[in-house]
């Protein structure tokens, strides 16, 4: 089955739609680029197994994996949860459950990791992670701020971002044994220009 999966400029579209600010957009360009660099080094190598990810819906899913965000801002609801809604509603369904699991994944699944298999929602949750604003960062850096920004220095809210960082970086491991690059030098891999705001 044929998965229905918006161009670049009808995610465009959507940031107007939606009112996203322009630092969030700044963010998703980058993370689509991030996401799209990681597709590319996979097909590359050939090491990882088939279906690869695909490229159109990494890139969609990462540029509408905060379609919600600017939303949230204002009301403290789950930007996660609404950006699915809003997929949904778009026609989407597939980019929706990618938007929510950016920020944890359902199903951490070491073992298909460890073969080689990889989606277009783990590619997107990871492609997040190493995005703090617009700038690529290693994953202890976005861990800092995810901490400063959203842990409210609370021990319970701290610990269980910990574990979910902890989850990145186990996968991160997996991911890059199957790329012919180190997670160092994903800036160097970076392709395509961000798309004009």
């Amino acid at each position: 089955m044929t998965k229905h999966i918006p161009s670049i400029s009808q995610c465009l579209e959507f940031f107007d739609r939606y009112e996203m600010l322009d630092n969030i957009r700044a963010h998703s360009f980058v993370v689509a680029r991030v996401a799209g660099a990681l597709v590319d080094g996979l097909g590359r190598t050939g090491k990882a197994l088939d279906p690869l990810p695909d490229l159109a819906e990494v890139t969609a899913g990462a540029l509408l994996h905060d379609i919600a965000k600017t939303l949230c801002l204002h009301t403290a609801c789950h930007h996660a949860e609404v950006g699915q809604r809003i997929c949904i509603e778009l026609g989407y369904p597939e980019l929706g459950e990618i938007v929510a699991e950016h920020v944890v994944l359902k199903n951490f699944s070491a073992e298909s990791y460890a073969r080689g298999l990889f989606g277009a929602k783990e590619i997107v949750f990871y492609a997040d992670k190493r995005v703090c604003h617009d700038q690529v960062v290693p994953l202890a850096q976005r861990l800092d701020y995810i901490l400063e920004r959203y842990g409210d220095k609370n021990p319970m809210k701290e610990k269980y971002i910990r574990l979910n960082f902890q989850r990145t970086l186990d996968f991160e491991k997996f991911l890059f044994g199957f790329l012919d690059f180190p997670p160092e030098e994903v800036l160097l891999r970076l392709s395509w220009e961000s798309p004009p705001t």
